[in-house]
């Protein structure tokens, strides 16, 4: 199965919809971007806007979610932007904490990004015991 999404005019993601491999197949034998995309307009409207992605990420970086944003100049989608201080990897267009996260024993409890201090918060599990 191919995916596809549609795209607003600010190339963010609004949908995400599945497309049969048999209905994306040029005459070579090989899937088609194009021809997916036409059959996805054809669907809803010429006007719209349409980019496959991949369910395993296997091109364009991430499969892509609604709220994304396809960045042309990277070709790739780019989740949704966690925290203001957050800066985007080009090489894997996800975002990095300004600050890595510390090393922990996570059977004793988790860290959580507090953007006020631009730090990692340990939280740790409550005793059992």
């Amino acid at each position: 199965m191919a995916h596809f999404v549609e795209l607003n005019r600010n190339n963010t993601v609004i949908r995400c919809i599945v497309v049969s491999n048999q209905v994306i197949i040029n005459d070579q034998g090989q899937e088609s971007e194009e021809i997916g995309i036409a059959f996805c307009k054809s669907l809803y409207g010429e006007q719209t806007i349409w980019k496959q992605t991949s369910y395993n990420a296997n091109f364009r970086k991430n499969y892509a979610g609604s709220g994304y944003t396809y960045d042309e100049l990277l070709d790739a989608f780019i989740p949704p932007k966690p925290h203001n201080s957050w800066i985007l990897n080009t090489e894997t267009c996800n975002w990095q904490a300004p600050v890595p996260m510390p090393e922990f024993d996570p059977q004793k409890g988790y860290y959580v990004w507090n953007e006020q201090s631009i730090s990692w918060d340990f939280n740790e599990f409550p005793s059992t015991t």
